[in-house]
């Protein structure tokens, strides 16, 4: 066993690696918080104020990652409102190449050596039916709370670029791209659209410190009184010739006007025009939650993939 480490950038890089390869063959085993995009949102935005909590395991052929197990433990988060968020439980984001399917009972045991006696979730994908087995037979049950009409089970959602409608925005509106708008402008996007959130100007540093960060592909909608209306980041995966949106949000004061959906279809023809082919965005799937998965089919997304949500409570 490998002493405890914490998650690197570095690792990172490892983990895009492995995203990329699975991606190239099986596509639906892409779990969720193990995309390629999805790694580097959540490590930049969040190892300055939560990386001590974050614990990896990291499992190699050769020299080839082919496995990873990333714990998020116990910890306080605090938002822009002022407000402290106690996360009692843990969480695990993870990887298993498909053709090292057997790993997936040592990430298990490493999980839960790694948090303890407490209450553990995890995501693996509906399409994995080994791992889910396995995590059966761990003690993994599924989670009701999840998979009720508002849970927080989430799809993946995908769509070809041959055929990408041209954008329209409300007039005296226009695109920028965080390059052209600065760091601030891109952290008030973020902030206005998603608060109370955990997110801050240092979050944002660490996102552009990400190797898959681009500037370019970072997409704001600039209202006529200069408000950053909507924002959304874009990762591209040059190895499969693939982008995915994450994240996507709207100042709620420009909710409704069709903001999104025009940097959606912008943001595509700017994928396109950068190597990709083909385009993914995540969605929370329950039918409770219709408003952003009625915004992605409306451009012509539809589902790729989906989780299944699963929790040990303590004994």
């Amino acid at each position: 066993m490998a002493k405890v480490e914490l998650v690197t950038a570095a690792d990172v890089q490892l983990m895009q690696g492995l995203a990329q390869r699975v991606t190239a063959t099986r596509p639906d085993l892409v779990n969720s918080d193990a995309s390629f995009g999805e790694l580097a949102w959540n490590w930049g935005k969040g190892h300055a104020s939560d990386g001590t909590s974050w614990r990896r395991r990291l499992w190699f052929s050769g020299e080839d990652l082919v496995a990873w197990g990333w714990a998020h433990l116990p910890r306080q988060v605090r938002r822009s409102d002022g407000s402290v968020k106690d996360v009692t439980g843990a969480y695990l984001a993870y990887q298993v190449h498909p053709d090292h399917a057997g790993l997936i009972d040592e990430v298990i045991d490493w999980y839960d050596a790694a948090a303890g006696n407490i209450e553990r979730t995890v995501l693996p994908g509906a399409a994995d039916e080994f791992a889910l087995k396995r995590w059966a037979a761990h003690g993994y049950q599924t989670d009701p709370a999840s998979l009720g009409d508002t849970g927080s089970w989430t799809q993946l959602n995908e769509r070809d670029l041959t055929d990408v409608e041209n954008p329209v925005l409300p007039e005296g509106f226009r695109f920028r791209t965080a390059d052209e708008a600065g760091p601030d402008a891109a952290v008030q996007a973020h902030l206005d659209a998603w608060a109370p959130t955990a997110y801050t100007a240092e979050s944002y540093e660490g996102v552009r410190q990400t190797a898959a960060y681009r500037g370019d592909l970072h997409i704001l909608v600039e209202a006529p009184d200069g408000t950053m209306a909507s924002s959304t980041i874009m990762w591209l995966d040059e190895a499969n010739k693939t982008a995915e949106f994450e994240p996507v949000g709207t100042h709620p004061g420009y909710r409704r006007m069709g903001l999104a959906r025009a940097m959606l279809l912008h943001g595509m023809h700017l994928a396109r025009a950068a190597g990709a082919t083909h385009m993914t965005v995540a969605c929370l799937g329950a039918p409770g939650h219709p408003q952003a998965r009625g915004l992605y089919y409306s451009v012509g997304f539809r589902e790729l993939s989906r989780d299944a949500p699963l929790i040990k409570i303590p004994t």
